[in-house]
């Protein structure tokens, strides 16, 4: 169903962030009882440009005439921002794409991907903020490319005018986001068999396809599997794990997505800082900030691998829905490493 967001809708916007500073624009949309997406839409003519793309993973290919970017991709509870450029893109059908690169390393999944939106916005200093977004067909932000080369200004207008969209309405249509998928308990027997199964794994990206064959959720695996390859940790293990992580120079590789983006920071973490309820990661190219009140579980994670046992941290939310990730940095082929095992194995 579309909704109109009229003009008094904007106003109430732009007071809303007059009054309360910092305040994030998914946040306003909720207080203003609207998804971002329409919040975007709304301001078309103005402040926003609609654009028209039929093909998601060669328009992403197009965001490398940016040259440096910060991109962002964020949840409910964490949001993960990473400086760099996009370097390799590669699609897997129309339904799939993979960026690649020393800084920017994204999981892209455009099934539901409906909108992309260029938006210029009041920045710090009274400078303008300009980003690529986009959005899915519930209105969600899924990711956001902001450029940060001010040489670069011709080729972002350019980028923006090949896809102007020619009609630049400010309501859209967005789709009544479905319910939860519930996943069935396991009897007794399947779960011996899930854990089985498990112990034979060997690459990380094999335990996706392994939930799937028993239709089982992350967190109910975490569940199943608690005792012999996961842990429950308290839930201020990841300000742990960070802090641990950033004294003992651990590279790490923290994983932050959404159901259609998933974005990935490799590297060590340096300046960590509280403010209220979030835990931050304010490092020059890489910045994480994690609501702590929303994590209802966090697990230590053992995965077995053809190089051995492999170890995560992961966080969930109290929908059972997956927060954030963390991993030692490694590649295919290498063992874990051992620093990372042991500030795991201490938590």
């Amino acid at each position: 169903m579309s909704k109109l967001l009229s003009s008094p809708i904007n106003e109430r916007y732009r007071d809303l962030m007059n009054s309360t500073k910092g305040l994030r624009q998914r946040d306003a949309a909720e207080r203003l009882n609207a998804t971002e997406a329409e919040l975007v839409a709304a301001n078309c003519g103005c402040e926003s440009t609609q654009l028209d793309v039929s093909d998601w993973i060669s328009f992403i290919k197009e965001l490398k005439l940016l040259g440096r970017v910060m991109v962002l991709t964020r949840n409910d509870h964490c949001v993960h921002e990473r400086k760099g450029c996009y370097e390799s893109i590669i699609g897997h059908g129309k339904r799939i794409g993979l960026v690649t690169g020393k800084d920017i390393d994204l999981r892209l999944f455009f099934e539901a991907w409906q909108y992309a939106f260029a938006v210029t916005a009041p920045g710090r200093g009274g400078k303008a903020l300009q980003s690529i977004q986009f959005f899915d067909r519930y209105g969600n932000a899924v990711h956001k490319a902001y450029p940060q080369e001010s040489d670069r200004q011709g080729e972002y207008e350019s980028l923006v005018e090949r896809f102007r969209a020619a009609e630049q309405s400010d309501s859209i249509l967005i789709d009544a986001k479905p319910a939860k998928t519930s996943h069935p308990s396991l009897e007794e027997s399947q779960q011996a068999t899930f854990l089985d199964e498990w112990e034979k794994l060997q690459d990380t990206h094999d335990f996706f396809p392994l939930l799937g064959r028993y239709d089982v959720g992350r967190l109910q695996a975490m569940e199943i599997a608690e005792g012999r390859f996961t842990r429950r940790l308290d839930t201020q293990a990841a300000r742990t794990v960070l802090e641990q992580a950033r004294d003992q120079e651990v590279s790490i590789m923290v994983f932050v997505g959404n159901d259609s983006a998933i974005q990935i920071h490799t590297g060590p973490v340096q300046k960590l800082a509280i403010s209220g309820e979030w835990f931050n990661v304010l490092d020059p190219d890489f910045n994480l900030h994690l609501n702590e009140t929303g994590i209802a579980s966090a697990w230590h994670v053992t995965k077995p691998t053809k190089d051995g046992d492999v170890n995560s941290l992961e966080l969930y939310d109290a929908d059972g829905e997956i927060i954030a990730q963390f991993f030692g940095a490694r590649k295919p082929g290498i063992p874990e490493r051992s620093d990372w095992r042991q500030i795991c194995d201490g938590l």
